[in-house]
């Protein structure tokens, strides 16, 4: 539990027990994904065995953390905030890198506002040319869900998908059944949990297909 907020990067430091080592995928909460192919560009990067991969997204104002590239398309420069961007490729929230992560994040400063910036880690990972930044292209949806405003346009977003199309977005249930994580008694077990309501109908309904 992150007490106070020193930066995203005092994460790993937190954690370092739990990982052991070990490599990890970092989320930040207030972020949504949606696109067809999602599941492939992070199994791609979950399989990648040393370094990072971070995820770039074209904004038409970045106000987070930006990438540059060279002509060759190779990430040059992760800039925190930059009052002038050098590309139009926002960093967004989403963080695969390997087993260094915590003693990488102990040996960065805090920042002017006192924070271990994560921004701080993955030009460590760029320096040493081991960071990748997997470009979204224009198929997939970014939704950073920090202010009231962006949150209203998030589940506006949401609702148009689930009404045009019939499907649930991002039922932690229907994936963990076609995962085979859990079967389908579980399943049921899970609908029923839910009872009437449109999320345990969605569930009732995947079971019968």
């Amino acid at each position: 539990i992150q007490e106070r907020p020193e930066g995203l990067a005092q994460a790993y430091l937190l954690t370092r027990d739990f990982l052991n080592g070990a490599p990890s995928a970092m989320v930040l909460g207030d972020n949504i994904f949606f696109g067809h192919g999602l599941p492939d560009i992070l199994h791609r990067a979950n399989q990648q065995q040393s370094g990072g991969t971070v995820f770039g997204y074209h904004v038409s104002d970045p106000e987070v953390g930006v990438a540059a590239f060279d002509a060759d398309g190779r990430v040059t420069q992760i800039v925190e905030k930059p009052k002038h961007p050098p590309s139009s490729f926002a960093i967004t929230g989403l963080y695969f890198l390997d087993g260094r992560a915590p003693d990488i994040a102990a040996q960065i400063r805090p920042s002017p506002r006192g924070e271990l910036e994560i921004v701080d880690v993955l030009e460590h990972y760029r320096a040493e040319g081991s960071l990748q930044v997997e470009r979204m292209g224009r198929g997939f949806a970014w939704l950073d869900t920090g202010t009231p405003g962006s949150l209203l346009d998030a589940g506006n977003f949401v609702r148009t998908l689930q009404d045009r199309q019939g499907m649930q977005v991002g039922s932690p249930d229907e994936i963990a059944f076609r995962q085979g994580w859990i079967d389908h008694d579980g399943l049921a077990s899970r609908a029923q949990v839910f009872g009437k309501s449109s999320y345990g109908a969605h569930l009732a309904g995947v079971l019968k297909e």
